[in-house]
């Protein structure tokens, strides 16, 4: 069962060539943050495997992210009901959120540190990256709010907002396709200090905060979308598109073809254009009924299409047109907007989460335990592998 083999020989030869670059000019990132992680990245004892680090990051959020669901499972509890979800929760969202961004952020550097740098534990801090960040954005939602007639966030919005940070971070992996070289979004960093100092007001404060008109009868949810639209449209995609252009200049593109150049975005683009004809066309409303189950499932699709593209990108190989959660997803969003489903929409949509969210569960451990015996070394061990 778990010894599918997801990863193509030429892809596992391409691995075995593939050398890390990076660059990070985010002056939060450079001049306040790193100089806390060379701190705490000192303590961390030599013998612990850096996608250990990695993986600890993610079990937070995701613990975190159910916690939250058992408190406000659809997105309620901090408009029609303050005070639901108790204080300490808000308290340990921001714990876990600094912790996974710590660990995030020195997860590299303790590979560095200990000489165990290795493709894997790119893929593997990426992959999980692909995932984390739409658990990071429905998260945040509960603080939010959905829309209750006075304040909060109407689903639909909702929806835009978790489009739009998929889309950043998209960008940033189609960027580097083409470059090869990874520019470290500015805003990651951002984004985890505004959760953070988000979780601790709403848990000194109250959720009552989010409720009150911030200027001019905008409220603070109002601001930071407003933020997110305008730094993805007027700063992030812009920057992608020079990044690329500068490549194209000093002829160092990795794909000389605008076929070859745009194939990663095929399938993601098609994903979101399927997903957004179902939100709209939904004849039982299948987003305002079940939020939380439907942002969830996007957010897995996205990770899995996107954790392909990475894999391309990491042994220069061609990605595959059409990700195959395309077709039965187009099957299913036909069948709904039809009427086919009837009352069943929401049951189909259940079912269709959970057989996605454990393909993508099977696909990540599959590629893991590949690429580890390929490489001859563990995942979360830093000893080297007995070859048989």
């Amino acid at each position: 069962m778990w010894r599918w083999r997801y990863v193509s020989g030429r892809q596992l030869h391409g691995f075995r060539h593939y050398k890390y670059s990076a660059v990070d000019t985010n002056p939060l990132s450079v001049y306040i943050m790193q100089p806390i992680w060379n701190k705490i990245i000192k303590i961390v004892p030599l013998w612990i495997a850096p996608n250990l680090l990695t993986f600890s990051g993610f079990v937070m959020i995701l613990f975190n992210y159910f916690l939250l669901s058992f408190y406000d499972w659809d997105y309620t509890a901090s408009g029609t009901s303050p005070g639901l979800v108790p204080t300490w929760v808000w308290l340990f969202s921001a714990f876990t959120t600094f912790c996974a961004y710590a660990l995030d952020s020195i997860d590299g550097k303790h590979a560095r540190r200990t000489q165990s740098s290795t493709p894997l534990g790119e893929l593997f801090d990426h992959g999980l990256d692909s995932w984390a960040t739409s658990i990071f954005v429905l998260s945040f939602f509960s603080v939010c709010s959905r829309d209750n007639g006075k304040t909060g966030v109407s689903v639909y919005t909702m929806y835009i907002y978790l489009s739009i940070v998929l889309f950043n971070f998209m960008c940033s992996h189609w960027e580097k396709y083409n470059t090869g070289v990874l520019f470290l979004p500015w805003g990651y960093d951002i984004s985890q200090v505004v959760l953070i100092a988000a979780y601790l007001l709403t848990g000194t404060v109250g959720v009552e905060i989010w409720q009150e008109p911030l200027l001019f009868g905008y409220y603070i949810t109002d601001a930071l979308v407003i933020l997110l639209i305008g730094f993805s449209l007027f700063l992030s995609f812009p920057q992608t598109l020079y990044n690329i252009y500068r490549a194209h200049s000093k002829k160092t593109l990795k794909n000389d073809s605008l076929y070859e150049g745009l194939l990663p975005l095929v399938s993601p683009l098609l994903l979101f254009v399927l997903l957004t004809v179902w939100v709209v066309l939904s004849p039982s409303n299948i987003l305002a009924k079940q939020p939380r189950l439907f942002l969830w499932m996007v957010g897995v699709a996205f990770s899995n299409v996107i954790c392909k593209v990475i894999v391309c990108q990491m042994s220069s190989t061609r990605p595959e047109l059409f990700h195959w959660f395309l077709f039965p997803l187009a099957l299913l969003v036909y069948a709904a907007i039809c009427g086919l489903l009837g009352c069943m929409e929401e049951v189909v949509l259940g079912v269709f989460t959970a057989l996605v969210t454990a393909a993508h569960v099977h696909y990540g451990v599959c590629v893991g335990r590949q690429l580890s015996e390929h490489l001859n070394i563990y995942i979360f061990s830093l000893k080297k592998r007995v070859q048989e």
